[in-house]
């Protein structure tokens, strides 16, 4: 095998050098010329690429860097403003972020005592207190609309505190526009019957337009129908909820604790929040609590913050 291989070894040099001594030069020429012509490509069109490769990437990074800065700029704005805002509002602790939304919404189910005649076989909708969660957060909802404070709206949208209303008709029908001010903060508007009535004292056709009444309501003065419905007083029977299905009610937030200008009432016996806990308060004034609602706000973040919670949007956990 090797004999074989010496000898097209000797037949490849033969060839290379029959040409003689023009031939050596012709190739030698040629060699020039490629060695010439590759210089030429590696000092002009391969290191014009590299050079622009190289360009591009330096703006990338510091185009990175800006983003990240800004970034960085933007969090340290927001933080400082918060801060600003509980030092106007009267706030001794800045209130605490809530975490991102869940991506996967846990599965709301009726709390245990809290369910009607057939409530799972006719699937209405959940009666709940509390969402589960192990983010430690709590929702704030309001009911009714009597109490219509301007200060409010702006301490809420300053201090980036989210809530969800329930309203009744008769209360806020006077002063549409302050709920829309509300809802252009990103407030959902949600359904607590056209009149406020006591729901299980009703026939299912009285109670069915007492709800319905208040979707088509909120639907046609607020451009959005709601899916969420709070019976007044919290109190329902399996009427109440096979309305509200019929309504298109999805889901029966109740809660687990109230606010008020002073005070906080547990549902629990460890009268104490929960990861996940719906507190309840009202639109009211000095007339009913002898303070605002910017007080009772200021009372439920004070006990809110110092007990290591954040307030969150209860939607973004439906």
């Amino acid at each position: 095998m090797q004999l074989v291989g010496q000898r097209e070894d000797k037949t490849q040099l033969g060839h290379r050098y029959a040409a003689g001594p023009r031939g050596r030069f012709g190739v030698a020429v040629a060699a020039l010329l490629v060695a010439a012509l590759g210089t030429a490509c590696g000092s002009g069109q391969s290191g014009a690429p590299d050079k622009a490769e190289k360009t591009k990437a330096a703006k990338g990074s510091e185009a990175g860097a800006a983003g990240a800065l800004s970034a960085a700029e933007k969090a340290k704005a927001l933080q400082q403003a918060r801060i600003a805002a509980a030092k106007k509002w009267g706030l001794r602790k800045v209130p605490l972020a809530a975490p991102a939304a869940p991506k996967e919404k846990p599965h709301i189910s009726t709390r245990d005592g809290f369910e009607v005649w057939n409530h799972e076989e006719d699937e209405l909708p959940p009666v709940f207190t509390t969402v589960p969660t192990e983010d430690k957060v709590v929702f704030l909802t309001i009911d009714d609309g009597s109490e219509k404070d301007p200060e409010f709206l702006k301490m809420m949208q300053e201090l980036k505190i989210p809530y969800t209303a329930f309203l009744s008709d008769y209360l806020v029908k006077d002063n549409y526009p302050y709920f829309k001010q509300m809802q252009a903060a990103g407030v959902t508007l949600n359904n607590h019957t056209l009149n406020h009535r006591y729901m299980p004292g009703l026939s299912y056709e009285q109670q069915r337009e007492e709800i319905c009444g208040q979707q088509d309501t909120i639907q046609k003065t607020f451009g959005k129908r709601p899916t969420l419905f709070r019976p007044p007083y919290g109190n329902y029977n399996d009427d109440t909820l096979k309305a509200a299905k019929s309504c298109g009610i999805k889901a029966v937030p109740l809660w687990n604790a109230e606010a008020f200008t002073n005070r906080m009432d547990y549902r629990e016996w460890d009268r104490d929040l929960h990861p996940g806990d719906i507190i309840l308060t009202h639109f009211r004034g000095k007339e009913d609590w002898k303070g605002t609602m910017p007080d009772m706000i200021r009372h439920v973040m004070k006990t809110v913050t110092d007990k290591g919670y954040a307030v969150a949007r209860l939607e973004d956990y439906l």
